[in-house]
């Protein structure tokens, strides 16, 4: 459904000065997923965003939505799209009812389609008591409801969001997710939305970590997490001499891969044995020591800072 071929985008008039934003991003979603793009912030996300919604025209490579090209066949491409911005969309000053009948007219849906789909977007949405509200007035998950509403109204095969739960709390954070869901189920929605919150990601069928314009890895959210094994030791170690100590003697053992973060390390591949040894003959060398499931951030960290190491 959304196919991106060596996308790159450059910010700067001079090449010399431009800054890359994206290089050369290669990525195919099929119909029906729910993508999550992820990455801290910086990492080229809303560059990405803008080319896909044809907010912007990317210096090299392509975007296609089932097919028609973002570029060439704009206008089919974008009737294609539903699309939920960062930044709320709606006239604060106007109700929720008046904002939805300018983006129906906008889409030239009559009035008898526009109160069909409407009175359908209500039993999932809950706002039929709050139509004649104005947006002004709306709480920060109430206001993303109306956003939801108001880019489905035209029945989008793809929906695109843009750090959709940004100002929400995790009740109501989950409870959009919980909606989301449902809808890509209804509608038979393609859905990418992004986020520098790699928990929300878990919730995807399929995740592509960005950093610095570059694809790290793509993959489901369990072949992201198993790619590191089903367990990590991490050391708190707090003094820079005795975690540079402990560093020289997990080099002496290639098996084992080691991430630094902070005053943590992070051990994959470790034995039971090695690890007892360690235990045995390094323990005033750390402060403390965890058992741990990895996490997509685990994936990040590995993929942006993982120094090869051993142990003997």
């Amino acid at each position: 459904m959304i196919q991106i071929n060596q996308l790159s985008h450059y910010y700067g008039q001079r090449k010399q000065a431009a800054r890359a934003a994206l290089l050369a991003l290669q990525l195919a979603i099929p119909a029906h997923t729910l993508f999550a793009l992820t990455g801290p912030n910086g990492s080229g996300k809303s560059t990405l965003f803008r080319i896909l919604c044809g907010l912007t025209h990317p210096s090299s490579g392509s975007v296609q939505i089932a097919g028609y090209d973002m570029l060439h066949q704009a206008q089919a491409a974008r009737q294609l799209l539903g699309v939920v911005f960062q930044q709320p969309a709606l006239d604060k000053q106007l109700t929720v009812l008046e904002n939805l009948r300018i983006h129906a007219e906008l889409h030239h849906l009559d009035r008898h389609l526009f109160q069909q789909r409407l009175e359908c977007d209500l039993i999932w949405s809950e706002l039929g008591n709050r139509l004649h509200d104005r947006v002004g007035t709306l709480s920060g998950g109430t206001a993303r409801r109306v956003e939801l509403v108001k880019a489905l109204l035209h029945r989008p095969a793809v929906l695109f969001m843009d750090e959709p739960t940004n100002g929400l709390d995790p009740g109501a954070r989950r409870d959009f997710f919980a909606h989301l869901l449902r809808l890509r189920r209804e509608y038979a929605l393609t859905i990418l939305f992004t986020s520098h919150l790699f928990d929300e990601a878990e919730q995807a069928d399929q995740v592509g970590i960005l950093h610095q314009g570059r694809l790290l890895a793509v993959g489901s959210p369990e072949q992201l997490r198993s790619s590191l094994g089903q367990e990590m030791v991490i050391l708190q170690i707090e003094q820079q001499e005795d975690r540079q100590q402990l560093l020289q003697l997990l080099a002496q053992r290639p098996s084992i891969q080691v991430t630094e973060r902070e005053q943590e390390l992070r051990l994959q591949g470790i034995d039971a044995e090695t690890l007892q040894q360690l235990l045995f003959q390094h323990r005033e060398q750390f402060q403390a020591l965890a058992i741990h499931h990895p996490t997509l951030e685990d994936v990040f960290i590995h993929h942006t800072s993982s120094k090869g190491g051993g142990f003997s």
